[in-house]
C-alpha cells in the first residue's frame, strides 16, 4: 500500500466521504469502524472505482484501550501512516444529570480518548520519517459551552484545542495537524444523538460530502483551524463573543430544545 490515510468512523457520513475523496486522489486506505458490513461495501466500492487497495479494520474504538489497539494493528501490519483522520465520535442530547453516565464515559472514550490514543501512535512513524499530515473531526460545538448537550461540546471543545497544541509541536517535523469544525451536517449523528428536531442542528445542515472537502483540503494546506460556514465563523468569533456568557449560554440552551 501507498500513500496511506488512516480513516475513522468511515463506514458513513463524513468518515465515508473523506475515504472516497482520498480514493478519488489515487491513494490507498486503512477505514476503521465498528459496522463491518458496511466497510466492506465501500472498500469493494472503492477498489472497483478507483483501483486502490483498501483495509477493513473493523473495531468498537469506544472500548477502553481500542485506539491503542487499532495503532498495534497497524504496527503488526507493517504500514506506514501518510494521513490520519480521526473522523469516529457521537454525541448525545438529554440534562446532564439524567443521562446515563456509561453512556456520557462512552462517548469521552471516542471522541477523546481514542483520538488521544491513535494520534499519539501515529505520529511516532510520522515523526520518524518527518512527514504526515493529521486530521481530526471537531465541531463549530468546541467553541461553546452546550446545555443540554454538555458533554459532547466538552469532548469537541478538547479535539480543537488538542489539535492546534500538537500541530505547533510537530512543526519542526514536517507534519501539521487541523481541526476540522462544521456547523449541522446531514449524517447518521442526528439519530443517533437523539437530536432529529433539535433546532440548532435542523437549520443550514451541510451535506457530509461538502463537508468532508473542506476538511481534506484544509488539511492538505496545513491550516490550524477550518470552519466549514464563514458565517459561523463570524458568529462565533465575532458576535458571542461580545455577548454576557450567560446570554450565550441560554441562547444555546434555547435552540437546543426540540
Amino acid at each position: 500500500m501507498k500513500n496511506i490515510a488512516l480513516i475513522t468512523g468511515a463506514s458513513s457520513g463524513i468518515g465515508k466521504e473523506l475515504a472516497r475523496i482520498h480514493a478519488i486522489n489515487g491513494g490507498d486506505i486503512v477505514i476503521v469502524a465498528r459496522r463491518e458490513d458496511e466497510l466492506e461495501n465501500l472498500k469493494i466500492d472503492l477498489e472497483k472505482t478507483y483501483k486502490i487497495k483498501v483495509l477493513v479494520i473493523s473495531l468498537d474504538l469506544s472500548i477502553y484501550g481500542a485506539g491503542t489497539a487499532l495503532v498495534n494493528e497497524v504496527e503488526k501490519r507493517g504500514l506506514e501512516i501518510d494521513y490520519l483522520m480521526n473522523n469516529a465520535g457521537f454525541g448525545g442530547y438529554g440534562e446532564f444529570h439524567i443521562r446515563d453516565l456509561e453512556k456520557e464515559k462512552e462517548m469521552i472514550r471516542l471522541n477523546i480518548t481514542a483520538c488521544v490514543e491513535i494520534t499519539h501512535g501515529i505520529l511516532q512513524g510520522m515523526i520518524k520519517r518527518k512527514k504526515g499530515k493529521i486530521l481530526n473531526t471537531a465541531s463549530v460545538a468546541g467553541f461553546l459551552p452546550g446545555p443540554l448537550q454538555a458533554v459532547y461540546f466538552a469532548s469537541k471543545a478538547f479535539v480543537v484545542s488538542f489539535s492546534q497544541a500538537i500541530d505547533q509541536e510537530v512543526k519542526p517535523y514536517g507534519i501539521t495537524v487541523t481541526a476540522l469544525c462544521p456547523g449541522p451536517v446531514v449524517t447518521e449523528f442526528q439519530n443517533v444523538a437523539g437530536m432529529k428536531d433539535n433546532r440548532l442542528f435542523s437549520k443550514r445542515a451541510k451535506s457530509a460530502r461538502y463537508v468532508a472537502l473542506i476538511g481534506y483540503r484544509a488539511m492538505l494546506k496545513g491550516r490550524l483551524v477550518a470552519i466549514t460556514e464563514k458565517s459561523l465563523s463570524v458568529f462565533i468569533n465575532g458576535i458571542l463573543s461580545f455577548m454576557p456568557r450567560r446570554s450565550v449560554l441560554k441562547l444555546i440552551q434555547k435552540l437546543q430544545k426540540q
